[in-house]
C-alpha cells in the first residue's frame, strides 16, 4: 500500500541521471512493470542480495531524480523468500512520489531504504486456526506477500483474503495472484483448499458487492464464505486499508472480542498504521 501526499512543484522525472544516489540507501534496477488500471500498476526491482524483511513489512522507496529525493513507505508485495522485490502502487496526479514512479520502465533505477519494518507479520499475531487479511486498495499488497510464504500455513488452517475496491478492474492483480499460487512449486499444495480470496466493488456491478466493513457487520461476508461469525478463540485478523477503513474494521473486531496485537505484544489482530494519518 502507497502514501500518498500533494507534491511539491518542480521535480524532474526520472530520466534525470545528474543526482547522485543518497548515502545508506540501495540503488535497485526496475525489472518489470505491468498497469492495470489509470490508477493502479505493480513493479518488481532487483533485491540487494544482503536486504531481509520478513512477509508483510514495508519499507521507504524513492526515485533519484533530486537532491533530496522523496521517500515513501511501500508495502513489500514479494515474499520474503523471492530473489525479486514487489510492489503494487496507486497513481496519485502530481504526487511527490507516485507522479513519477508511475512512469519508470525496466532498467530505471529505484532507491530503496535499507531498513524493513512493520506490524502486519505472522509474529505479531498468537496463534489461531483462521486468518482474515482484511483490505482496500492497493492495501491488500502485504497480503501479497503473506499468501506466497509457507509459515503463513503453517500457522494457519484456513487463510481468506477480503479485498474491496470500486471497479472489477482494481480487484485484477490480487485474482490473478492468488490463480497463479495454486500451481507455485513452493506453496501451491499448501494454498489448496485453504486459501480463499472474497472480492468485492462498491461501485461497479459485480456478483459480490459491498464495503468489507458492511459485510461483516450483517454477517453477510461469514454466510458467503460458510464460516462462523469472528471467534476469538481461533479467529485472527490482519487489516490494511485506509485511515477510516482501518478505524471501523478495528472497531468491528474488538466488538467480536479480538485484542490488537504488535510485534512485542502479540495478539489477535494487526493493523498497519504507516499509511494513515
Amino acid at each position: 500500500m502507497t502514501n500518498p501526499n500533494i507534491a511539491p512543484p518542480n521535480i524532474a522525472p526520472n530520466a534525470a541521471p545528474a543526482f547522485a544516489i543518497p548515502d545508506n540507501v540501495f540503488a535497485e534496477t526496475v525489472l518489470d512493470v505491468q498497469h492495470y488500471t489509470d490508477r493502479l500498476f505493480r513493479f518488481r526491482i532487483s533485491r540487494p542480495a544482503s536486504f531481509r524483511f520478513r512477509s508483510g513489512e514495508f519499507v521507504m522507496i524513492g526515485l533519484p531524480n533530486a537532491d533530496k529525493p522523496v521517500f515513501r513507505a511501500y508495502s513489500i508485495a514479494s515474499p520474503s523468500w523471492d530473489d525479486e522485490i514487489e510492489f503494487f502502487s496507486i497513481k496519485v496526479e502530481n504526487g511527490p512520489l507516485t507522479e513519477h514512479l508511475q512512469r519508470i520502465k525496466p532498467g530505471d533505477t529505484v532507491l530503496m531504504r535499507k531498513k524493513p519494518t512493520g506490524t502486519l507479520v505472522l509474529d505479531a499475531l498468537t496463534p489461531g486456526k483462521r486468518l482474515y487479511m482484511l483490505s482496500t486498495g492497493t492495501g491488500v499488497a502485504p497480503f501479497a506477500s503473506l499468501v506466497r510464504d509457507p509459515e503463513t500455513y503453517e500457522k494457519f488452517e484456513d487463510v481468506i483474503v477480503v479485498q474491496t475496491c470500486r471497479d472489477i478492474a482494481e480487484l485484477t492483480y490480487i485474482t490473478e495472484l492468488v490463480a497463479n499460487l495454486m500451481e507455485d512449486p513452493l506453496v501451491g499444495e499448501m494454498a489448496a483448499g485453504r486459501l480463499r480470496l472474497h472480492t468485492t466493488t462498491t461501485r461497479q456491478v459485480f456478483e459480490r458487492m459491498g464495503r468489507v466493513t458492511d459485510l461483516m457487520r450483517s454477517g453477510k461476508l461469514f454466510a458467503d464464505l460458510g464460516v462462523p461469525s469472528m471467534n476469538p478463540e481461533v479467529d485472527r485478523a490482519m487489516i490494511c486499508g485506509s485511515m477510516a477503513m482501518i478505524n471501523e474494521t478495528k472497531s468491528i473486531l474488538e466488538g467480536f472480542g479480538l485484542v490488537e496485537g504488535a510485534n512485542n505484544a502479540p495478539a489477535s489482530f494487526v493493523v498497519e498504521r504507516a499509511f494513515v494519518g
